[in-house]
This record gives structure tokens, sequence and C-alpha cells, in this order.
């Protein structure tokens, strides 16, 4: 009926739409064909979902005798769907730059967290600050990562560690995803680091027997909404079997297992992960041939960080064995005081640069396969019908090949959560 949309692309150059066919992830052949519609137009409801994509013409024809609360002319440009960000540390206070300096001389990661720096330095400067100021940093950084074309973003607390801290943490977050026009999965990531003064196993503990019952009481009072349980399986952190037990506990409350592994050692995390149904795992740099092909069989997203790898030197994640194997490869940024990118494009070209991934791979793994990631790509992750219409205009012409280009100075985003149709941010 007549006034009963909101917004109406018109006449793009070329929409990139990943999926045509209703995918929850793309694997192998697939993310070579990414799903592409030339002088296509599409149409968003006042629900903020996409109600039609199509030729231009078609949809002209379509939607004639319509009225729509904004019409833009994309003539000689390109749309995507907004951008996934499927791992973050955003809430904290204590900036690490003098930690750079360590590791130019050499200092390794684990050097600086005995040391007390690292997470642990954070710790103390999160514990002391205010929920507002934490409100307050957050928001700017959140605002950050939508001028760079991220509409969805996987935001972790974990710089608590002790219940109260962890619980300011995650109000900030509930708070942000209540208030601001993008798209927020909480993670729980209380076994971030095992607190001072005690062992790994009686971390996890506390996180069984205090942490997780409160976080559940809130969620059912509809204080606090929390999507993934994360912890970091890590040599001198927590434990493969400490790290089963958490998890555990998690899934047994509903969360999605969400978890750091394989990263500075092999633990066998991705192994685990398969066995325990996680929907991810970040990191897996030293994940083993055996991990890789459980993680491919049991639909465990690899959740890949390449700003990491590059911030600490470490050898890159095996993308292509990943994505050979049929694992289904995202990637998230991992913004947090260690390594401090707010943009998705920059992973992504990383991505391509120092792990062997190829434009579509990258684009699907930005997209469609973060989403799956988060557990949230039935709604996000590609434009089709039905879905959240979330997406970016880039001020460029298609390119020939690949028929596509990262998003680039000029380009507008829009997300369709709370913001009037057509907001730029």
């Amino acid at each position: 009926m007549a006034g009963g949309h909101r917004l109406l692309l018109e006449n793009a150059r070329q929409v990139v739409m990943v999926c045509g066919r209703g995918e929850r992830f793309l694997v192998r052949d697939a993310l070579r064909s990414l799903a592409v519609l030339e002088g296509a137009s599409l149409v968003v409801g006042t629900d903020g979902l996409i109600k039609a994509i199509g030729p231009a013409d078609a949809i002209q024809k379509m939607f004639s005798e319509e009225t729509f609360e904004e019409r833009i002319d994309c003539s000689g440009k390109c749309i995507l769907p907004g951008l996934v960000d499927a791992h973050t540390h955003p809430v904290w206070a204590g900036e690490r730059v003098h930690e750079f300096a360590m590791k130019l001389a050499g200092a390794t990661y684990m050097d600086i967290h005995r040391a007390g720096g690292g997470i642990n330095f954070t710790v103390e400067h999160t514990r002391q600050a205010s929920e507002e100021e934490l409100f307050c940093s957050f928001q700017e950084r959140l605002q950050r990562m939508m001028r760079a074309g991220t509409t969805l973003v996987e935001c972790k607390s974990g710089y608590g560690l002790n219940l109260e801290a962890e619980l300011k943490m995650l109000r900030v977050i509930e708070r942000a995803r209540r208030q601001l026009p993008i798209g927020i999965s909480a993670t729980y990531c209380g076994a971030h680091s095992v607190p001072k003064g005690k062992t790994a196993p009686e971390a996890a503990d506390e996180i069984i027997n205090s942490h997780l019952p409160h976080l559940k009481e809130l969620g059912r009072s509809g204080e606090i909404h929390v999507d993934n349980i994360d912890v970091f399986c890590e040599k001198g952190v927590f434990d493969l079997s400490s790290t089963r037990r958490i998890l555990q506990s998690g899934k047994e409350m509903g969360l999605q297992l969400n978890f750091h592994g394989d990263e500075l050692h092999p633990m066998k995390a991705a192994e685990l992960g398969a066995e325990l149904g996680a929907q991810a795992i970040s990191h897996l740099e030293e994940a083993s041939d055996e991990g890789i092909v459980a993680m491919a069989m049991a639909r465990c997203s690899a959740i890949l960080l390449p700003t990491t790898a590059y911030m600490l030197r470490l050898k890159q994640p095996r993308a292509r064995k990943m994505l050979d194997e049929g694992v289904i490869v995202a990637l998230g940024s991992d913004f947090n005081p260690n390594a401090y990118c707010f943009s998705m494009p920059v992973v992504m070209h990383l991505a391509c640069v120092n792990m062997g991934m190829s434009m579509a791979e990258a684009l699907a793994a930005a997209t469609i396969n973060a989403a799956y990631a988060l557990g949230k790509s039935h709604t996000r992750g590609s434009l089709e019908v039905g879905k959240q219409g979330d997406l970016i205009i880039i001020n460029s012409s298609r390119s020939q090949k690949p028929r596509f280009r990262f998003p680039a100075p000029g380009f507008v985003l829009l997300t369709h959560s709370r913001l009037p149709a057509g907001s730029p941010i």
C-alpha cells in the first residue's frame, strides 16, 4: 500500500548481495561466485527489513504506485551488505601505548602479561572506571566502527574478571545495544585471564558457581542479554580442562560457545570446540590439521584475526588450509588496547595480503560468515529479502575483476535498527 515503505535505493551500478539463496554461510566453491546484481534497485520497509531487490526496471514497475520516506539515487555506485565484526574487546579503560615500545624491544605477549601488563593492566583501570566513563568511551569506539562500515559487532566483557566489574561491563554493552544504531552480539568473557591470587581451576569454579548463575538470573529478568560465552584457552591462562568446564556450563544455560583458542600454543582448542558444538573459535594460529578438519565437520566457524598476528608478530593462521578443508572462515578486528583497529576494510585487506585469502573470500568472511559465527546469519550478512536493511553505498562504479571493491573513502552507511531512513553515520 502507499506509504508502506521506508527507503528506495535506485539504479545501483552493482549490488553485491553476497548470498542469493538463503545460505547461512559460504564455503569452498560457493566463495568463488558471490551473488551480484547489475543495474539493480533495493527497497527497505518501515520495519527496517529488505522488501525487494532486483533489476531496476522491474522494481520501478513493481513499486510505481508506492511512496517512500526517502529515495537515494545510486547511479554509478555499488551497494554492499553492512560489514560484520565477529570479535572485539571494546569496553575498557587504561591505554597500553607504553607496551608498544616493549614489543619493539622484543618482549612477547606473555612476557608483558607476566610482568603485570597486558590484560592485567587494563583490568586494574577498568575496575576503577565508572560505568558512565566506560559507556562514553565505548560509544565513541562503536561510532568509529560504524563510520568504517560495520553494522553488526560482537562485544566482549573480560577486563573485569571479578563479578562486580564483569557485570558493570555487560551493563554498558546492554545500554549500547538498546540505545545505539548498531547491531551488538554480547559476549561474557570472564575467563579472559586468571585473576591474581587464583589458579585456573579456582577461577573456573568461581565463574561456574557465582558468575554464571548471576548472569542467568539477570537474563531471566531482562536486565542483561548475553549471547555468547568466551574463554581464553591458552598455556599459562585457562588450560583445556578448565576451558571445557566453563564452556559446558555456559552451554547448559543456553549461551553460544565462541572462544579464544590455539593462539600462542597448540592447545587442541579446535578439537574441543568441535566436540562441544561451539559456534566459533577465534585466533587458531596454532590449530592442528586434525582440529581444522574437526571444525569443518562440526560447522564450527573459525574467526581469524589478522590484526593480532600482525601486531604480535605471530605466524599467520592457516586460512588457506581452513578454506580448502571447508571450514566456515570469518573475520574480526580483535579491537582492544593491544590491537587498536576499528576498520573491517583494513582487516579484509590484511586477510588478503598476509593470509592469502581472495577478495571474494574476505568479503564473505566479513559479512555472511561473520554473521554465522555470531548465530545471526538468518537476519544479517547478506542483502536478501527479509533480512535487516543494513548496507553500504560506495561512491564508486563497479570494478571489472573482481566484481566489487572494498569500502573506501566516499561511502555512506545505512542502518535500519533505530535510525531514520538514509541517515549517514
